[in-house]
C-alpha cells in the first residue's frame, strides 16, 4: 500500500513539473509578444514624428536626413512583420 501512495506522489510531482514548464513557456511567449508590440509602437511614434518634421522642414540637407530616417524606420517596421523561423535562425534577405 505504501508503494501505491509513493508512485502516485511521484506521478503528481511529474505532472506538476510539466504544468509549470508549460506555463513558463506561455509566459515567455507573452513577454516576447509584449516586447515586440512595444518596439513596434516606438518605431511608429518615431515615424510619425519624422513625417511631421519632414512636412515642416525647409532645409534640403535636413529633408534628406529625415528621408533617410524615414526609410530606416520603415525597414525596421517591415522587419517586424516578417515571421521568425521557429528554429531560432534569422532569415537573410538578398537585395
Amino acid at each position: 500500500m505504501a508503494r501505491g501512495w509513493e508512485s502516485k506522489a511521484v506521478e503528481s510531482q511529474i505532472e506538476a513539473a510539466a504544468a509549470r514548464s508549460e506555463q513558463s513557456k506561455v509566459t515567455q511567449m507573452h513577454a516576447a509578444e509584449i516586447t515586440l508590440q512595444r518596439e513596434r509602437e516606438s518605431l511608429e511614434l518615431s515615424r510619425t514624428r519624422v513625417l511631421q518634421d519632414l512636412e515642416k522642414a525647409t532645409n534640403p540637407r535636413y529633408q534628406d536626413i529625415l528621408k533617410q530616417s524615414l526609410m530606416f524606420l520603415e525597414e525596421k517596421l517591415a522587419a517586424l512583420d516578417t515571421p521568425v523561423p521557429t528554429n531560432g535562425k534569422t532569415l537573410k534577405h538578398h537585395a
